[in-house]
């Protein structure tokens, strides 16, 4: 579904990301690891290349805040293979404060994850918007969340040391309406621009968080990382062509 074309993966060495790395390349599709950290963004090319037999999976380093860092990135990726399809925004940049108490949180740390995430999405996004619009076609796909759809669920988490993120809600959300606002104004450029809403990824979390958030679903809960793939490889493909604009969330019920 997806032969040939080149797609980035912002985070491509992340755990979201690996999967969408393998799924691209199942897929028929030439995948691009752009990370920050070049020593594990290598040390994964390599395990999933000898994994999945393949000559198709590249890195390259990329500093999503940075238009310098992107333009550089473009660069390169065209000479290469003269032509970028997609670029799927999934790297989730933060600061050391990242994550603390809404009443803990300093103005300071608020604006810089903001910066670093949403604005890095943005700059990200425009970037290649530049390139999609001269080569006269391309698809940016966000990666956003179900608590930027609902407001969270504060009583999953009671009992354990976990939280959600203010800052995570004011990223994701406003991620979504970027992705609204991106859609309309690159009307007549023949660039696609949609956002993927997770549920919550299974990641060894606390037991008693995964029993209440698995009561707020319909039949699973928590989704495995490959759970995400197939709506991936829609977006992505033809068999969305005109889907444009909108917020596909993939959470088993969650957000009803």
């Amino acid at each position: 579904m997806l032969k040939n074309r080149v797609i980035v993966i912002t985070g491509g060495a992340g755990l979201i990301g690996q999967e969408f790395v393998k799924v691209v390349i199942k897929n028929g599709a030439i995948a691009v690891i752009a990370d920050i950290n070049t020593e594990i963004g290598k040390k994964v090319k390599k395990e999933l290349s000898k994994k999945l037999n393949t000559d198709n999976i590249h890195f390259i380093k990329l500093d999503i805040t940075s238009k310098k860092s992107l333009k550089k990135c473009i660069d390169k990726l065209d000479k290469k293979f003269g032509k970028i399809n997609a670029i799927v925004n999934n790297a989730y940049p933060r600061n050391k404060n990242y994550a603390r108490s809404f009443f803990d949180v300093e103005y300071e740390d608020f604006v810089e994850n903001l910066g670093l995430n949403l604005g890095g999405y943005f700059v990200t996004s425009q970037q290649f918007a530049k390139y999609f619009q001269k080569q006269g076609y391309g698809n940016i796909v966000n990666i956003s969340s179900i608590y930027g759809v609902v407001a969270p669920k504060f009583e999953i988490y009671e009992g354990t040391k976990m939280t959600m993120p203010v800052e995570y809600a004011a990223i994701k959300s406003g991620l979504i309406h970027l992705t609204k606002y991106m859609a309309k104004y690159f009307k007549g450029m023949n660039i696609k621009v949609n956002a993927l809403s997770p549920g919550g990824i299974f990641d060894d979390q606390d037991p008693l968080f995964l029993s209440a958030y698995k009561q707020q679903c319909l039949s699973k809960g928590m989704l495995n990382k490959s759970d995400l793939a197939g709506t991936l490889v829609y977006l992505l493909s033809d068999m969305s062509q005109y889907v444009n604009g909108q917020n596909i969330i993939v959470d088993d019920g969650f957000c009803l």
